[in-house]
């Protein structure tokens, strides 16, 4: 079995501790580094390069988000889930924005740590239960008043975008070519006056266009 090796950055050493243990009462992942804050996240990964990176926000020094940034520039291959006690759409669309590929509420932590590591591992997103829930209250009481333009098939290509598929991978789901998916995805970020992926999936959780966690 191919073990995950995990770094933890958080500045706060009791739950970054109850974090460990539940990850390391797991076969098949590791921790294999802490850190107090993103500088010392950072100075780590020059000496590792881990499959995934738990962080939260706000830490001292230097935080997440920019850290995220970073790693994402320099390690582009590993995988980064905020850790966090933050519930808003801002921080959720920040974390988005500067690459993150999950976004786990700390109350969520118990029972959805290890779905969320899995979910990641797997090459698609994740967003916690609960914030994803409410987000899609928020859209569905935004619906009567501003509707939304996409037909029944490009909601279902932008949740399969959403999910991480590939051109290819989409086609082969829908059976269409991969010239009829690209064309739906530049209709759908033409609609919607959206330039970038990463907009995308942030129009899709504001309107509760996602599937379910796996």
């Amino acid at each position: 079995m191919d073990v995950c090796s995990i770094v933890l950055a958080d500045d706060h050493v009791m739950f970054r501790q109850g974090v460990k243990r539940i990850i390391e009462e797991t076969p098949g992942l590791e921790v294999v580094g802490e850190a107090n804050d993103g500088l010392e996240l950072l100075h780590l990964l020059k000496a590792q390069e881990p499959a995934l990176v738990l962080l939260d926000i706000s830490m001292p020094h230097l935080r997440g988000l920019e850290a995220t940034r970073e790693i994402k520039k320099l390690y582009p291959r590993v995988k980064v889930i905020f850790l966090t006690m933050h519930r808003t759409r801002e921080f959720l669309h920040q974390a988005l924005e500067a690459g993150a590929d999950g976004f786990l509420l700390k109350e969520d932590a118990d029972f959805e740590l290890l779905r969320a590591i899995q979910t990641v591992r797997g090459g698609k997103k994740f967003i916690s239960s609960l914030l994803s829930t409410e987000m899609a209250d928020l859209a569905l009481r935004d619906q009567s008043a501003d509707p939304d333009p996409l037909s029944p098939r490009e909601k279902t290509i932008v949740k399969l975008l959403v999910e991480g598929k590939t051109p290819k991978e989409i086609a082969d789901l829908l059976y269409i070519s991969v010239f009829t998916v690209r064309r739906h995805r530049e209709n759908i970020l033409r609609k919607l006056n959206l330039k970038r992926l990463a907009d995308l999936i942030r129009y899709a959780l504001s309107r509760g266009i996602t599937t379910d966690p796996p």
